[in-house]
């Protein structure tokens, strides 16, 4: 009889400095590829840790129990002061943990985290539509597509290609209207 071992726990917790190096070798190809994030391909790291870090409301790497690496995410209001109760989120795998359900458990905890930091809906601005993963994991964790903008993301492979905004309302808003 084969025995098969457990599936590694994934563990979701708040960023610490000493991450960022891993953090580092995880955005650093996403961003040099210039196919999913607007961030020039030749972003330096300290710019990286700027966008990534410092200015979110806060940032989370997915870890297993053997300490890998998995993935990371941060969260941060979409606009300012009367549009701050809408986050955004950006989310990044390790190459090697692709395929394997980690995306979707951070999606999963950043809504929770949105809620618990008062946030009231997520919504994404560039969902680039060759994204194809993406696209069909944001649906499926209830993300409806409420706009498509023509050529607004200039793909390193397809040139100029369409992005989706996707929405996703948190908590119940009662209608204004007696």
């Amino acid at each position: 009889m084969i025995q098969r071992m457990p599936e590694p726990r994934i563990i979701l917790r708040a960023f610490e400095k000493l991450d960022w190096p891993l953090v580092w070798e995880i955005l650093k190809p996403v961003f040099r590829a210039g196919e999913t994030y607007p961030y020039s391909p030749d972003i330096s790291q300290d710019e990286s840790y700027e966008q990534w870090i410092t200015k979110p409301t806060a940032t989370y790497v997915a870890v297993d129990d053997r300490n890998n690496l998995l993935g990371t995410y941060y969260i941060k209001p979409n606009q300012p002061t009367l549009g701050a109760h809408v986050c955004n989120c950006g989310y990044v795998v390790s190459a090697q943990f692709r395929g394997q359900g980690v995306a979707a458990i951070m999606c999963e905890h950043s809504q929770q985290e949105a809620i618990r930091l008062g946030f009231r809906a997520m919504q994404y601005n560039l969902v680039v539509s060759t994204n194809s993963v993406a696209i069909r994991l944001w649906q499926k964790l209830g993300f409806e597509t409420v706009g498509r903008l023509s050529d607004a993301f200039n793909h390193s492979e397809h040139g100029f290609v369409d992005a989706l905004v996707m929405y996703k309302q948190l908590v119940y808003r009662k209608p204004n209207h007696p």
